[in-house]
């Protein structure tokens, strides 16, 4: 039935009835503009804003996916503040906002040089969940059982390196895959074992990994893991000049760092030959031995490190010392060369005030005299002393941290000039709640530590933390907390992570995943992947 139309009459008596509103032109005027204005528009949006214009249209979420967008997003939130701590930077300073050009980008020149087209907002993803501490967990089992020696564990570039007297030197990938890439027996007597491993972290060629491996009677191999065809080369081996169990090494070619079980220091250097007249990628030859150094006051935990300037090589040796009247310290010994390899001087640090150490430990036919270097005696700052043995020390210029079975880390900050050698005072990290087994310092003043049952693990950001207070100290780490998942074949659920215990405090991590050796009750061992991708 059609309705009755209104009539004028009944539409005046009607005071509260008004008419249609005009509906307002519903036409896009926004979409209709160019790519470039458009993402002109979206560069003014926070970050929830970008993510929320995503949904308008197809347009709009490959336009908010744009990776110029991203990439100053980035810069804002974890370049940015790092910028502002630099000295003599104003924080407030309009030259500290974004530019493609101009910005400065501190230590993280590697994400600046990129080859191809970096994904920006995939960076942003993964840093962003650094700084939560949220991520995948996977793991990879490695052994049924702890082989004897334990095993050794170092990553490098998204390879995990392990190494024992049972399966040999073994590569896995801590990517997605999360598979065994190659393995190879070690040469020689089957009896040796390998006690010490690691990675060239200045090694030229991208397209190959340099692995050094020391074994309980002295000697050392060196080998070269092709990532292509993923199988391992073993280049050169040393034989034993001791008979001393190697116990720690360090490679930054062309040197190479080895310490033996009674406190052997040696210092090695590669020279390079030609592999055949057809290829030019060229192969470390035998090692030639620089220096051979004996001390007397190394205890262990220790950690060696080597890095070069444009002018010198720096060989480090941080180790914790023994303070009679308050506990534990520690101490570093740095010894500087030309990039020929010609030993300059040998001076130590110590942390502690009142325990006067040595400067060398040179033999007087290389220690430095008196009138040719000033570097002769001992340099101490007053900082406040390790109270308990450290469980592990990690040393990245100019970062040395240290943890301890009081739940605490204790960061220092080495002062090296070609004049001086200074630590700062020590620093105390709180937010554990349980014995923190061992802790690792990577690029960017980041650090990764964990309990003794492998059940707690946090992420450091050591800038800015070098005398704060105690309540302070607590802001700079995050607890990694994993995404519930069920339990499958390559995922870890978080109630099956209950049954493992952590083995030996090793932990490592890159800029994608965190790598933890453990150990279950029941004997196997596993590396429990972390991503953060």
């Amino acid at each position: 039935m059609r309705k009755r139309k209104l009539s004028s009459t009944e539409l005046d008596c009607d005071e509260n009835h008004s008419p249609k509103r005009t509906r307002p032109n519903d036409a896009d005027r926004l979409s209709s503009l160019s790519d470039e204005l458009l993402l002109r528009i979206l560069s003014h949006l926070s970050l929830s804003e970008l993510n929320a214009s995503r949904t308008i249209s197809r347009k709009f979420s490959r336009l908010a996916g744009d990776s110029h967008l991203w990439k100053a997003l980035f810069y804002d939130r974890f370049v940015r503040p790092r910028v502002a701590r630099l000295p003599g930077i104003d924080p407030f300073s309009v030259n500290l906002l974004f530019s493609s050009r101009f910005s400065k980008w501190p230590e993280d020149e590697i994400l600046m040089k990129s080859d191809g087209e970096k994904n920006w907002k995939y960076e942003y993803k993964k840093r962003h969940n650094w700084s939560k501490g949220t991520c995948d967990v996977s793991e990879i089992e490695v052994a049924e059982r702890p082989p004897i020696p334990p095993l050794l564990v170092c990553l490098h570039e998204g390879v995990v390196y392990t190494a024992d007297s049972i399966s040999g030197l073994r590569a896995w990938s801590s990517k997605k895959e999360r598979k065994l890439l190659g393995s190879i027996q070690f040469p020689g007597v089957p009896e040796i074992s390998p006690t010490a491993l690691a990675v060239d972290v200045n090694w030229p060629n991208e397209k190959h990994q340099r692995v050094v491996v020391g074994f309980d009677d002295g000697s050392f191999t060196v080998f070269e893991f092709t990532l292509d065809t993923q199988s391992f080369l073993p280049t050169c081996t040393h034989a034993s000049s001791s008979e001393e169990m190697i116990s720690a090494a360090a490679c930054c070619s062309p040197y190479l760092m080895t310490m033996t079980a009674t406190q052997l220091i040696s210092l090695y250097k590669f020279t390079k030959q030609s592999r055949d007249d057809h290829q030019h990628e060229s192969i470390p030859d035998a090692p030639e031995l620089l220096y051979a150094l004996k001390s007397h006051s190394v205890l262990p935990p220790l950690a060696l490190g080597i890095r070069a300037t444009t002018k010198f090589i720096f060989a480090t040796l941080a180790f914790s010392t023994p303070t009679f009247q308050a506990g534990w310290s520690v101490s570093v010994q740095e010894m500087r060369m030309t990039l020929e390899g010609a030993l300059l001087d040998s001076r130590m640090v110590t942390s502690t005030p009142d325990q006067p150490l040595l400067s060398s430990s040179l033999p007087s036919s290389l220690r430095p005299s008196r009138a040719s270097s000033p570097f002769s005696g001992s340099s101490f700052s007053a900082a406040a002393p390790c109270f308990t043995k450290p469980t592990s020390i990690s040393y990245s210029h100019p970062y040395l941290l240290l943890s301890h079975p009081d739940n605490t880390l204790t960061l220092y900050l080495l002062s090296s000039t070609p004049e001086t050698l200074s630590i700062s005072s020590g620093s105390r990290l709180w937010g554990h709640t349980s014995s923190v087994a061992g802790a690792h310092i990577g690029s960017r003043g980041k650090a990764v530590s964990i309990s003794r049952r492998g059940d707690e693990i946090r992420i450091w950001d050591l800038e800015g933390t070098i005398n704060r207070k105690a309540p302070e100290s607590t802001t700079v780490s995050v607890k990694i907390q994993p995404e519930k998942r069920g339990h499958s074949t390559s995922k870890l659920s978080i109630d099956s992570l209950e049954d493992i215990t952590t083995m030996r405090g090793w932990v490592g991590f890159d800029d994608e995943n965190v790598v933890v050796l453990k150990e279950r009750n029941l004997g196997s061992q596993a590396l429990v992947v972390y991503d953060f991708t």
